[in-house]
């Protein structure tokens, strides 16, 4: 829509002018200060368009909007910009329009970013069917919406129907463009492909696509573009399944700089990119081309990885031809190999070559018995490892009903370790079931990784169960903020008081144990409020006590992670616990001011409460940078109101 934006000085009515919007936006991005200045050039382009009444531009600012928000991974922001807009279209009744179907398309894409995949699903289904009406067979918005498209296939482990839908973008793509060979979109497209490729086992051809998904934006002048950076991790990724690691680590590397210089590094696309590349680097340290000892320097997962694709695929692709593309296989579950924190000292039980194999209850009804039998008379020795025998030390835990590796039923895997057989769903009538479940055992449902997975069934259900609603999520934050203030802000200090004016009367009260849980207690809830404003959909959740401080060190590295200080504060505090909470002699203990009153402490609680009142500045900074909070307040316990108005679901509210 072309406007007038100095009409009212000839006496026609103020417009919008829409062009020069959009370039000016191009300007922005084109001159790496989207960052910082596009957020506010954007909500005031919206203002002006409703004060304007001019609902056509209003309709082009929040797809704008909307695309912003989910560059920088602010989903919350992103799916509100996106309902404004589906609402507005409805509002004037386009349906069946070519800016209805973008708007479709663009919501869509929202969704998915939002890991959201069943709306997301939804909305591509709604918008190819208008496409049908409102865009023509080469029209390069049918391309996107095809591109996008496989992107949530891809992300649901649906790698066939993935490939599929980019076969399809890049046939209209290559029809609609005056030069193939230096076209962006065409480059883009073919990098998509080899992502695709790469994770469907297709080496050669992932490597072939990220050939000329390079020759084209080299030749187009365009390696410092944003969309080359989705090339690159292409590039990082096929390289890495073909095992060329310093290639992988090379490409990975101009990958994250290109995207912190395009979109900063406080988004998912930066965090994510950022932790393929650790994972290579891990890689390239424990690789050795010809493994034959039995203690290689190889992880669990790394092992089942190999073992799958040297010995899985080639027998499902023998035996199981006609069902192969309904096996979905990967290593998710108990065991510190699951979660990638195994070493040489987790070998001495459970630790052997195996993977899960996941069906349909149908499936499994009909061949699940026959694939077991299967998967159990595969090579008893891999790489040096064996799968049984006196080397192996099995565990309980691991057997029978408890097993870790071989074939389910996807509801009966998912039962063993959360006894659901399915996640709950988003609305308020199974926020309770989200409740009732604890991190520790969320983490054990969605840890691993998945090596195949062409129905998508076992995907689906993994990234519902990552896909806390925002309602409980905000509940559980307000909840970790209780703890961390009952626990560390007010009974940490007062067990340390009655620890050093031990008297008759309290002497009995085991104040140094209360003083010790109270901090146990404390940095579990610091560690979780972590994961919990980081959303687990982006970073999974906080594994079990064991694994805690390893998984909270490891977001923590990464860039963008927010809270990311909290890490060093936990620790600091472990170091000083036991000799804070032991009793002292008074010549060692100096006064400190509690509630208008002085009690003694020691030197190293002294230390335990600064790192205590460091974390909470940090926590209430991060909490009024997310506009989840006005107050400055840092006794946490004073936050949680703030907090809980964003939650919708008045049962979630606290008492």
């Amino acid at each position: 829509m072309q406007t007038n934006d100095s009409g009212a000085e000839d006496g026609r009515p103020a417009t919008f002018n829409v062009q020069t919007f959009l370039d000016h936006l191009d300007h922005l991005f084109a001159t790496k200060q989207a960052s910082e200045l596009a957020e506010p050039f954007l909500l005031k382009s919206l203002e002006q368009t409703r004060g304007l009444n001019d609902h056509g531009a209003e309709l082009t600012v929040l797809n704008e909007l909307m695309g912003f928000y989910r560059s920088h991974s602010d989903h919350e922001k992103a799916l509100d910009a996106t309902r404004q807009a589906l609402d507005l279209v409805r509002a004037l009744d386009i349906d069946g329009t070519a800016p209805a179907t973008t708007t479709l398309i663009n919501a869509a894409t929202a969704y998915r970013a939002a890991h959201r995949y069943d709306e997301a699903l939804s909305l591509y289904r709604e918008a190819l069917d208008a496409s049908v009406e409102t865009l023509t067979s080469n029209d390069r918005k049918l391309a996107a919406l095809h591109n996008n498209l496989s992107i949530a296939y891809s992300d649901l482990g649906r790698y066939d129907e993935a490939q599929q839908e980019l076969d399809t973008a890049l046939e209209i793509l290559i029809s609609s463009s005056p030069d193939p060979s230096t076209d962006i979109d065409v480059g883009s497209t073919h990098a998509n492909l080899a992502l695709v490729c790469s994770r469907n086992g297709q080496k050669d051809e992932a490597e072939a696509h990220v050939e000329k998904a390079m020759r084209i934006f080299a030749k187009g002048g365009n390696e410092d573009v944003s969309h080359y950076s989705s090339a690159l991790a292409a590039a990082g990724e096929a390289f890495f399944h073909a095992g060329k690691f310093s290639e992988s680590i090379d490409t990975y590397k101009r990958a994250l700089d290109l995207i912190a210089r395009s979109y900063g590094t406080d988004n998912d696309y930066y965090s994510i990119t950022s932790q393929n590349l650790e994972e290579v680097v891990a890689a390239a340290e424990e690789h050795t081309p010809q493994v034959t000892s039995t203690h290689p320097r190889i992880t669990g997962l790394e092992l089942s990885r190999r073992f799958w694709n040297d010995v899985g695929a080639p027998l499902i692709a023998e035996k199981y031809e006609r069902v192969r593309g309904r096996i979905a296989a990967g290593l998710v579950g108990h065991g510190s190999e699951a979660y990638g924190f195994d070493d040489e000292f987790s070998r001495d039980h459970d630790f052997t070559p195996r993977f899960c194999l996941w069906l349909t209850a149908a499936d499994n009804a009909e061949f699940g018995a026959q694939l077991q039998r299967d998967y159990d008379a595969l090579p008893q020795e891999y790489l040096g490892f064996a799968r049984s025998g006196p080397q192996v030390q099995r565990t309980p835990r691991s057997q029978g009903s408890a097993k870790r590796d071989g074939v389910f039923s996807i509801p009966d895997f998912y039962e063993s370790i959360t006894g659901l057989t399915s996640a709950p769903g988003g609305d308020e009538s199974h926020a309770v079931h989200w409740l009732m479940i604890d991190e520790a055992t969320f983490a054990a449902a969605t840890n691993g990784q998945v090596f195949s997975d062409s129905l998508g069934e076992f995907s689906r259900e993994r990234a519902q169960f990552k896909a806390m609603p925002d309602d409980v999520r905000l509940s559980l934050i307000s909840r970790r903020l209780g703890m961390m203030s009952q626990a560390g802000q007010y009974n940490f200090p007062r067990m340390i008081a009655r620890l050093n004016t031990a008297t008759e009367t309290n002497a009995g009260t085991g104040a140094g144990a209360a003083a010790w849980r109270s901090l146990n207690e404390f940095i579990h809830a610091a560690a979780s409020l972590v994961f919990l404003v980081n959303d687990p959909s982006a970073v999974g959740y906080l594994p079990y006590y064991k694994w805690e401080m390893a998984a909270l060190k490891k977001i923590s590295a990464r860039m963008g992670t927010r809270l990311a200080g909290v890490a060093d504060h936990l620790e600091h505090i472990m170091e000083n616990a036991s000799a804070a909470c032991l009793p002292l002699k008074h010549s060692e203990l100096s006064t400190r001011d509690l509630g208008g009153y002085d009690v003694p402490h020691a030197p190293a609680a002294d230390a335990i409460y600064q790192d205590i009142a460091a974390i909470s500045a940090l926590v209430v900074r991060d909490l009024r940078a997310e506009k989840l909070t006005t107050s400055t307040e840092t006794f946490l316990e004073w936050q949680r109101p703030y907090v809980e108005e964003a939650i919708a679901n008045p049962q979630l509210k606290s008492l």
